[in-house]
Formats: C-alpha cells, structure tokens, sequence
C-alpha cells in the first residue's frame, strides 16, 4: 500500500472490492493511488482515527471531486443508502469534531459532494439532518460549522434556499434566535446563512420567507449591527441590510424600530439591556434605529460598507420617498451623504451618494432644513472628481443631483450669495458640457438650464461666466450628428445601430441645449428688467458699454449663437418633419432677441424674412397648431410673427407711420394670429373669399407686404395681384370703402412691385382701386418708396390722373430727406465716391427712366418746380439736368417741350414779381425763380445751336430772353442764387444767337437800365477791397466779366445804341493780373483777360464800358504822343499787361494758357492798330524767345497744342527761327499725321503756315513743298462762325469742363454748364 491510498488497513479486507477504485488526480504529480469508499466511510467514523488521517483522506477527496469526480461519482451510484450514510457521517462529524482544519474539510467536502449530486439526491435529506442536529444540541456555540456549512452551501447551490424557506420555517427560527448569542463569531455566520439566503433566493423566493420571521429577523438584525465590533460581522449584517431593504414589507419594520424596543428572548433582553443606554443618549426613543446605524456605515472607514450604506438609504426611500424622506433628513443623512462626496473618488459610493440625495431632494424639507445649501460645495467639488472616472453612468447621476437642486431650491434661500460659488459651479457644469458621452453632457446642459434662474444669480451676477457656458454648450453643436426625419428615412437600412443611436443623443442634447438657451434668455430679460442687475457696480462707468461682465455682452453672444449656430442646427434636424418640442424654444429665443437687443433687430429681423422665417412659422403653425394641438407653440409662434411684423413695419418707413397705425397692426396681429392655422397655399382663397374675416384677411396682406419688402415671395406674382385686386373689389362691392391705411398701403405695394408679371388692370378694376386709395384722405399716408409704385401709378392714366403727382412729390421728397440725413454724418469723402457722386443716383436713374416711359411726367415735374417746395425743386432739376446731359437724343425733343412751360412759370414769375411792387425782388424763401432760371440755363446749355430755333426771334427763345432780364433787373445784388443762373442765361442766349438775330438780344438787353446798375453793383463790389463777407461770389464775378465782354463785343459789332454805360478799372484788373495773381482763382484770371480781350478788341473804347485809368499807367499830363496813342491803357500800362501775360503764359491750367494766347493776340493787334513800332517791340524782347524755349521743354504735346502753335505764329516775324523750333513742328505733324489733329490744333497749324510762307524765308525747296503739302492737307474743316465773330483762335470756354475744381453748384451751371454749350464751337 502506498502512502497516498486511502484504505483504512484494519478493515479494508472485509470490504467488496466494487467499493475501490484507482485514481490519477491532477496535484498527484502523474501517480496512482488506490480509494476505498468502505475504508474512507470507517475512518471518518472512527472515534480513534488521528485527526490528521481524517483530515488527510478529506483532503484526497476533495481533490478527486475537483479533478476526477466522475470516477468517484461511479462508486457513490452504486448504492445510494451508502452515499446517505457517507453525508450523514460527515454532517455528524461538523458537531464532533474539535480540529477546526478537520471541520474546514469536512464542509469543504460536504458541499463538493452535494454539488455533484444535485440532480440525483434530494436536499430534504441534508436539511433533515441539520434540523435534527440542531434540535438535539443544547449549546449554541457548536452549532457554528453546521451554520457554516449551511452558508457555503446556499451559496454553493442556489437551488437549496427555496427549500428551506418554503419547508423548513422551524430552522429559520433557529437562525434567528443564533442572532441573540453574543458570541461574534457565531453571529458572523448565522448572519452570513441569511445573506447567502436572501441573495440565491431572488425576489421571489424571499416572497415565501414568514412575515413573523421577516420582522423578528429585520429587529434582530438592528441590534446585531447596532452592537457589532468585528469587521467582517459589520459587513456582513450590511450586506444582509441591503438584501432586506428590497422588500417594501421589511423596509417598513426596519424604519418602525426603535433603540427602546426589548428582545423577548433573553440574549435579547441583555442585548437590549446592554445597548439602551447608548441608543437612547443618540436619538429620541420614538426615533428610528435604521438611519443612525447607516449613519456608523457612512462615518466607517471601509469604502465598501458606505457603498452598502447609500444603497440601503436609496432602498429605502425608493420604497415610500413621502414617508421615509422626512425621517432620513431629520436624522442628518444628506448631511452625511454630502460629506462622503467631499472625501471619496469611489465610482459606486459617489453613484449611489448620488442617487440617495436625488431622492431626498424631493421632500421640501431637505432644502427648508438648507441641507442643500451645506453640500452644495460638496457636490460641486466631487463633480469635477466624477468627470475625471472611467464610468461615465457617475457624473451622469451627480449632475440629475445637481439639476434637482438647482430646480427645486427655494427662491428665498439663496446658493450662491458670493461670485466664488456661482464660478465654481459653473465651471463643473461647463465641465460637464465638454464631456466625450453625449448624455453626460446633456444633463449638464439641463443642470445649466436649471442654474439660469434669476435666484440662483449672486451678486454682482456673473456675466461672464454666463456667456461661457452658453459659448461651451454652443461648440457642442458641432459634435452632433444631426439629420431630418426624412434624412433618415431615405437612408434606411443603410445606417447602422450606433450611427442611430448616436443622432438620438445628438437630438436630446440639441433639445436640453435649446432649453437651455431658453432659460438663458429669459434670465436676461429678468436682468434687464432690474436695473441694478444691469451692470456690474464694481466696473468702472466708461467701461459699462462694451465691458464683458455687462448684461449687453450677453445679450450679444446669445444673438451671434443663434444667428449662427442654433438656428441651422435646429431648421436641420426639423426638416421633413418638425418637432413642436424643438421649435418651442427656438421661437421663445427668436421672441427673445426682439426684447434683449432692439437696437439689432432691423437687421436681424431682416435676414429672419429673407431666410424664409415667415414661411416657416406659417406652415409650422398650419402643420402642429391645428384642432387646438400645442397651444404654447401657436403661442409663441403668434408672438414671434407679430414681433418680426412690428419690427419690419417701423424699419420699412418709420417717419410714415404714425403711433396709432402701429398700434392697431399690433392689435391686428395680436389678436387674429392665433386663428391662422392655413398653408401658404391656401392663403389666396381666404383673400379672396368675401364671408372670411376681414381682420384675418388684413393679417395676411401685411404679412405678404413685409415679406416681399425683404425679398422673400411667399406666393408668386400673379397670385399676389389677383388676390389682392379681389379683395379691394370685394371691399368696395360689400360697401365698406375706407379700409384701414395700413391696409390700403400694404396692398398698393403689393399690386406694384407684382404688377410685370401679372395681366394689366381693366376700368372696372381701376375704378376700385382708385376709389380705395382715394378714400384716404393723405396719400403720403399709403406711399412706400419702391420704383414700382412710380411706375404702377403712372402705368394707368386714371391713376396718375389723381395720384401721379403726390406719388413724384412723395418720391423726391423722401430723396430729399435721405441726402439729409446723409449730410448729417460725418464722413471722409474718398475720391471714389466722389467720382460716383458725379453720376446719377439710382432715385435719378428711375425717374429718368419713368420719364422715358411716359413722357406725362415731364409735366407734372414742371409744375413742381414752379409750385414744388425749394428742396423738391432741387431734386426736380438734378432729374432734368441728368437727362439733358446724359440723353443727347431726346434733347431736342425735351427742350423744345421744356421751354414753353419755362416760359409760362417765368410769365406768372414777372407777374408776382410786379404784385410784389416796385423795389421789391420777385424772390421769397419758397421762391421757385432759382429752380426755374437754372433750368431754363441747362435747357439752353443742353440744346444744340440749330438755325430753326433762332430764326425768329420773337419766338419763344426772345420771350425767355426779355422775361429773365427783365427778372435780373429787379434782384436784390444779394440774392445770387438766382442772379447768377439769370446772368448764365443771358450770356449763353448772347453766345449762341445767330449773328442776323443777336442785334435785337444786344440791344434788349443794353436797355435795361436795372440790368446794367446789377453789372455795376457786382463789378464795383469787387474792383474795392471789401470784407470778405460782402465780396460777391466767385461765379458771379466771372459770369458778370464773361456777359459784359459778350455786350461789348457785340455792341461793337452791330453799333447799338447804349443807354447806361458801366464804369470799370482798368488799372485795378492789370494790377490783379500782374501783382495778385497768386492770390486770385484761375477761372477768375479766365474773366478778367477775356474783358480784357473784348475792349482790346474795341480799341478800348467801348460804350458799354467807362473805364477808369490811372496815372500809373499813363503817366503824367499833358500825355506824349506814344501815350496818347495807347490812352487809356499807355505805354508803361503796357508794358504791366505783357509782363502779366508772359507771367500767365508759363502757367500750367489748360484754360489760363489758352486765355492769356487769346488776350496776348488781341494786345498786339491793338499795338499794331496804334502804335506798329510799340508792337514790334514788344514782339522783339527776349522774354518771347525764352517763353517758347520754356514751352518747348514741356515735351512733344504742347508742341502741338492749338494755343502754342498760335503763340508761334504771333512770334514768327522776329522770335522764331527756322532751325531748329519751325523744323520740330514739321517733323511732328509729318510723324503723327493731320489727321490725328484736333480741328483747333489743325486750324492754328494752318495759320502758322501761312505765316511762315508769308514772313520766314525758306531755306530750301524741299522745305517749301513739305509746307505746301502740310497747308493742302489741312482744309478740311471750316472755320466755326463764332470763333470768326469773336476773332479769337480758339473758344476759351469749352475748357470749362476739364477744371477739375468744383465751387458749388451755381459755378457748375454758372460756367461749366455753359462751357459746354461753347465747346461745340
């Protein structure tokens, strides 16, 4: 026999061999030993077998079990009876025997054993024997391994508890009464037989557990906790606690025992002999036991055992939150609670913490008591632990825990008195939002909703802190998967589980998220209210504005989220099919920005309309609405449409409507709104319809009129004209004319800008609307300032008949205020806009086009000018001066129906002006004379010279010419604004008449003695050195030079009689040529050399003018001879006058240098009509040539210049020499070619030609036929008659369209204007 057998030596002989076997366990190391099943049974029976050999065959055959059972199994099959007797054996050997490792074995044996045979053998029988056992032993102290086996084997073999609830009520009694035994150690496994009972038995089982026996178990086991030392006892009886605390019934006898209570038994009565005095001095004796002893759990330094400790809190109260709350929080348990989250990181104990005050929270008492105030730290501070743990189920828990609170904290009682504590939280909960699990995240957002209440906001509020939560829950957004129901629908089977699973969390974050963007608006709108909430008193005042901690960076960041961020979001995810949770707080948001930022909301509102918000809210309230559903949607969807309507109405035209019409749309609004729950396509039959509601109809036209105002067409043109045609006509067939004008404004913008795509209007249908629109009694009232009213109105003669006019008045007179409030900023003018201001406006562009359209404007815009207000008539000639500038081919035409209507206002004009009486101007404050003499000017500017015009001039053009005259004569010398187009338009009536015609105009106008004291007055206030303020204008001045210069010339030329001269010094104008001329304007210098010009070309001896001399000029008397001949200019006057126009001559302004070449010519004409050798002197000086070298250095262009080849051709007797200067000319023009010549240039070229042939003698033959050539190739253009008549080279004036310095508008129509005309010469 080897060592490792189990035979039992003495007897194993008597034994049948069927009873052994030869077995190879695993720990055996590869050996072969022998067991008797006989022997094995005979030894454990054995009172005098070692306990060793005991312990070592046990040992054996646990091993068996573990390794080879089936072997074994074998052997036990073969008589039951003996396996029986085997399990009696051993349950007996758990009272005898002393050796604990023995026993250990034993039961280790026992419960292998009866594992295996669980199908075959019938636990009755080992119940039976327990029960039979602990019957029959009077000491309570051994029956510690049968309770100890009896434990491992409910945990073993789960199937065992059943039975012994059901079936063995006697043995539980004897668990129960073990649990009085003091002994700690037989405590531990009783208590441990009930854990492993109640845990395998399930929720079912438990059910068949006997209510006496429950209760006097739950009792017992409050006085086993209550006075248990030993750690494993504590665990235990909190494992069984936490077992117990499931079952409703039990919960209920937990919480009913009291400390006071006495056991009947008498290790109860010492139990609770021992433990009253402690129980009592801790609580009350009608306090439960319960809740102080879950308080020891929590205050125990075993994470496990405060884990135990939340769950029974939590089991109990999920049972009967009303009835055991109260009881917990007056036994301080949230305090408790509170203080585990302050000192633990364990992922179970801070859930189950979490979940036991989330209950608690639900008794008024817990926030009355400030249980919420005392750990609300606490739970900030463990937050931002959870958010650091791998299961995302804690943080999840702890911020429900902080939405309860923060939900159900009392306004009075406040959390965050200081800025610190608000920060801190917000910090955890925008921690939260950042979290990677979309439902963690989203219950901090609900959390953020709950902390946006106006109580919850310290003092000063935390504006800051505000705005970056909303920023962090906003960069969440693009985290979302986000797609529509039909999105989703189209995708189908295509998108995986995870993919949906995450767009169903995406959707709940975006709805918390817009709640929570609800709650954020409405806690501004609370600050707003309260002006000490306003502003952060600690901010210095210059700061407040634009300061971050202001209320206004608020309201800004909630706008720029939900321009950019929350709108797409949420018009994405309820494409297809909307949600009425989704939108309720996107419309309370967008009704919220109108009451936060009304400064924004013009523009706001209008990218709302232009991105289809209108017809968003009407098809969302059509869709959601209807039958009564969702009231609090149609409500905020009324509210928003009627804000988004108020707003587009006063930004449409503010100054139009008054308080009271506003204040009736918004009682419309308001009060029909909720009755709309129609589509967009059914709209035009409720405006059409006569038995709908005239209100509900009147809602609709509004809302199509402020629609299409932003661009957005909520139905098309055609159907927009007909329905509201037909619902003027209805109104007018029901009787009731007068519609309200908000009404009738709406509608007549409607029917003009869809007028082009719709069929015109028959009478009947006229009529209609004319008798509406004439029903009110202000047109100004209806008009929108659109071009398509314009053309509307004038599009049908029986409308412009009555309203054409007002709606022009209406139109520049809104132009008028819009260029005012224009004025009124102050802006740096870049060269840009400037050169757009030199083109029409778009308000003139439309008019121009209106007036090409239908030429019936013209009148009534001349009736403007005539009875129009000054800034009206302003706008009315800038209208006709772009189109008589820019329409070249309508000129004729326009003018021609332009001057008798002219003529008419000038006739009434004289008229008044002689009602007025003698002395008096014919001009007032809303004079229209200005207007109307600055209109005839561009109509003469404009109109091109045409003999059929001038050819009677007793026509309409002499009229004009006699009644303006007869004007300039009786203006006040002050009242320029009208002198000066008067004086522009004689002098441009003088320029361009024909010479056969020009002899009456001359002589008109030299008859009028109050015209010429005008010319005297203006002259002579400048030829003084006045103040400033009583100087005349500029253009005044020159226009006085440039019409007595046109007097004198043509005086000269017909001999008319002159009846009042004008006085005039002609020393003061060489002293300003020659000594201020640095000081004095271009076009100025222009004035006085073309007077000059004229009276050199008379001789200086004119009867229109009496000129002054002095002796400086010509010396002392008697005069010599060569003075005399020169008198009155003399000879030193003379030589003054060249010095200055040499000086001019060098100058670079275009006109100056073609002026002074023009007045140089004249001077030695006169030289040479006086005094030859004083001209041929003053051509022969130095000066002359150092000039033309001057002039030739400026480069190849001026060598060609008309006024330089001029120059050349006065120098050519003396001061020009063949080589090199004459050949240069040559050689250019052979170069470039005649053609490439202007007429002026060619025409002066010809002159130079001539000259040199005449006066130059040619060096050669080759010379001679290149100029022969040159002089043949350049007559091609005749000479213009009034360059001749002037006998000047070139027409000065036609420059004035070049100079590029701009005075004011009367030197634009005072020079450039006419220049204009005289540049055709």
């Amino acid at each position: 026999m080897e060592s490792a057998d189990i035979i039992y030596e003495q007897v194993h002989f008597r034994h049948d061999p069927k009873w052994s076997v030869r077995l190879r366990p695993a720990e055996s190391g590869g050996g072969v030993f022998q067991l008797c099943f006989a022997c094995a049974i005979e030894m454990m029976e054995a009172e005098k077998m070692p306990s060793v050999r005991k312990c070592f065959a046990l040992s054996s055959m646990s091993g068996i079990l573990k390794s080879s059972a089936g072997a074994l199994m074998e052997l036990f099959r073969q008589d039951h009876r003996v396996t029986l007797h085997f399990i009696t054996t051993l349950l007996g050997m758990l009272q005898s025997e002393e050796d604990p490792v023995t026993v250990e074995k034993v039961d280790q044996v026992l419960v292998q054993l009866l594992l295996e045979l669980q199908k075959e053998l019938p636990f009755h029988f080992v119940l039976d024997e327990l029960h039979k056992q602990l019957n029959a032993q009077l000491s309570m102290k051994s029956f510690l391994p049968t309770y100890s086996f009896l434990g491992n084997l409910l945990k073993s073999v789960p199937n065992v508890a059943l039975n012994l609830l059901t079936q063995y009520v006697p043995l539980l009694d004897h668990l129960c009464s073990a649990l009085v035994y003091p002994d700690e150690t037989l405590k531990t496994s009783v208590v441990n037989v009930w854990l492993q009972l109640l845990r395998t038995s399930g929720d079912t089982g438990v059910q068949y557990l006997p209510i006496a026996t429950r209760d006097r178990l739950c009792s017992l086991l409050l006085q086993t906790l209550n006075n248990a030392s030993s750690a494993q006892l504590i665990k235990n009886c909190a494992g069984l606690l936490w077992q117990l605390v499931k079952l409703e019934e039990a919960v209920s006898v937990l919480m009913s025992s009291s400390g006071s209570q006495l056991m009947c038994d008498d290790y109860e009565d010492n139990l609770a002999n021992n433990s009253q005095t402690l129980i009592q001095e801790q609580q009350p004796a009608d306090h439960s036991l319960l809740p102080l002893l879950l308080k020891k759990l929590l205050l125990s330094g075993d994470e496990m055992l405060q884990v135990i400790s939340a769950k029974c809190i939590a089991g109990v109260l999920v049972h009967s939150p009303s009835q055991y709350c109260s009881v917990c929080i007056k036994a301080d348990l949230s305090g408790f609670l509170f203080d585990r989250l302050a000192s633990s990181t364990n992922e179970m104990l801070l859930w189950s913490v979490y979940s036991c005050l989330v209950v608690l929270t639900e008794e008024p008492l817990f926030f009355s008591q400030c249980h919420s105030v005392y750990g609300i730290e606490h739970l900030v501070r463990s937050l931002k632990e959870a958010l650091q743990l791998t299961n995302l189920e804690v943080p999840k828990q702890g911020f429900l825990l902080l939405t309860k609170i923060l939900e159900r904290q009392p306004q009075s009682i406040h959390l965050f008195p200081s800025g610190s504590g608000f920060v801190a939280v917000s910090e955890a909960v925008k921690g939260g939002v950042s979290a990677s699990c979309l439902l963690v995240a989203a219950q901090a957002v609900r959390a953020a909703a709950a902390l946006f209440r106006i109580h919850h906001q310290s003092r000063p509020v935390q504006y800051p802190e505000i705005q970056n939560l909303i920023q962090a829950i906003t960069g969440r957004f693009s985290d979302l998967m986000l797609s529509s129901t039909s999105h989703q629908q189209t995708m189908g089977n295509r998108r995986s589980s995870d993919s949906s699973s995450l767009t169903f969390r995406s959707k709940g974050f975006l709805l918390q998220a817009m709640i929570c963007f609800q709650a954020a608006c409405r806690l501004a709108e609370e600050c707003a209210s309260e002006p000490a909430l306003m502003k952060n008193p600690f901010t210095a005042p210059y700061k407040h504005s634009d300061a971050p901690d202001s209320l206004e960076s608020v309201c800004h960041c909630l706008l720029r989220c939900c321009d950019s961020v929350w709108i797409p979001a949420v018009l994405k995810t309820c494409n297809g099919l909307p949600s009425a949770q989704m939108l309720e707080p996107l419309y309370f948001i967008l009704c919220s920005q109108f009451v936060l930022l009304p400064s924004l909301m013009p523009w706001f509102a209008s990218k709302l309309v232009s991105s289809g918000f209108y017809r968003l809210a009407v098809e969302h309230k059509a869709l959601l609405c209807t039958g009564k559903r969702n009231p609090s949607l149609n409500a905020l969807c009324c509210g928003f449409l009627q804000k988004l309507s108020m707003c587009l109405l006063f930004q449409s035209d503010p100054s139009s409507d008054s308080c009271s019409d506003l204040e009736e749309v918004e009682n419309l609004l308001q009060s029909n709104l909720s009755s709309l729950h129609s589509h967009l396509s059914e709209w035009p039959s409720l405006l059409c319809e006569y038995e709908e509601p005239r209100a509900l109809q009147y809602c609709l036209l509004i809302i199509l009129y402020l629609a299409i105002k932003q661009g957005d067409r909520l139905l098309p043109d055609q159907t927009v004209f007909s329905s509201v045609v037909m619902l003027l006509q209805s109104v007018q067939e029901q009787g009731n004319c007068v519609l309200p004008r908000y009404v009738l404004r709406s509608a007549l913008y409607l029917l003009a800008v869809t007028q082009d795509k719709s069929p015109s209007l028959d009478r009947a249908r006229l009529n209609h609307i004319s008798k509406a629109l004439s029903s009110c009694q202000s047109f100004s009232s209806l008009y929108s300032h659109h071009p398509a009213l314009l053309h509307f109105i004038w599009r049908y003669p029986e409308l412009a008949e009555h309203f054409g006019a007002p709606v022009l008045e209406l139109w520049l007179t809104k132009k008028s205020q819009m260029e005012a409030r224009r004025n009124t900023v102050d802006v740096q003018t870049t060269e840009t806009e400037q050169q757009q201001d030199k083109e029409p406006d778009a308000g003139t562009l439309e008019l121009l086009a209106l007036l090409k359209k239908y030429p019936a404007v013209m009148l009534s815009l001349l009736d403007m000018v005539v009875s129009g207000e000054a800034p009206v008539s302003k706008h009315v000639l800038e209208v006709l001066k772009a189109l008589l500038l820019g329409q070249r081919e309508f000129v004729t035409e326009l003018c021609t129906s332009l001057k008798p209507a002219l003529l008419l206002a000038m006739q009434k004009i004289s008229v008044d002006s002689m009602a007025n009486g003698q002395g008096k101007g014919p001009t007032g404050p809303a004079s229209p004379l200005p207007v109307v003499l600055k209109l005839l000017c561009l109509t003469q500017a404009s109109d091109p010279p045409s003999p059929s015009i001038y050819s009677n001039m007793e026509g309409v053009q002499f009229k004009l010419l006699y009644h303006v005259s007869s004007i300039g004569g009786m203006l006040k010398p002050s009242d320029t604004e009208s002198l000066l187009p008067a004086l522009n338009f004689l002098q441009c009536c003088l320029s361009l008449s024909p010479a056969h015609s020009s002899d009456r105009a001359v002589s008109m106008l030299l008859s009028n003695s109050g015209l010429m004291d005008q010319l005297q007055t203006v002259i002579s206030s400048s030829a003084s050195s006045p103040p400033p303020s009583a100087c005349p204008p500029l253009a005044l001045l020159c226009c006085s030079h440039l019409l007595l210069s046109s007097l004198i010339t043509l005086q000269r030329i017909h001999s008319t009689q002159v009846h009042k001269s004008i006085i005039w010094s002609l020393d003061t104008a060489v002293q300003r040529l020659l000594c201020q001329k640095r000081n004095t304007d271009n076009l100025l210098l222009v004035s006085y050399l073309r007077m000059l010009q004229a009276l050199l070309d008379a001789d200086l001896a004119s009867a229109v003018v009496c000129l002054g001399t002095d002796p400086g000029l010509v010396g002392p008397r008697p005069l010599e001879a060569e003075e005399g001949a020169l008198y009155p200019l003399g000879w030193t006057g003379t030589q003054c006058l060249l010095t200055a126009l040499r000086g001019l001559l060098l100058q670079k302004h275009e006109l100056l240098f073609r002026t002074s070449v023009s007045c140089l010519s004249s001077l030695l004409g006169f030289l040479k009509r006086k005094n030859p050798a004083s001209a041929e002197h003053a051509v022969c000086q130095p000066w002359s040539r150092f000039l033309l070298d001057c002039k030739l250095s400026s480069g190849e262009n001026y060598l060609l210049h008309p006024a330089f080849l001029t120059l050349i051709t006065l120098y050519s007797n003396t001061a020009v020499q063949w080589d090199p200067v004459l050949l240069r000319v040559i050689d250019t023009v052979e170069r470039r070619g005649i053609k490439e010549l202007s007429q002026e240039a060619e025409r002066a070229l010809r002159l130079l030609l001539s000259q040199i042939q005449s006066s130059v003698p040619i060096p050669t033959e080759e010379h001679e036929l290149r100029i022969k050539l040159l002089r043949r190739g350049s007559k091609r253009c005749p000479l213009i008659a009034a360059v001749l008549r002037y006998n000047t080279p070139f027409s000065p004036w036609k420059f004035l369209l070049a100079e590029k310095k701009t005075y004011s508008l009367e030197i634009y129509v005072g020079l450039h204007d006419f220049s204009k005309a005289l540049g055709s010469l």
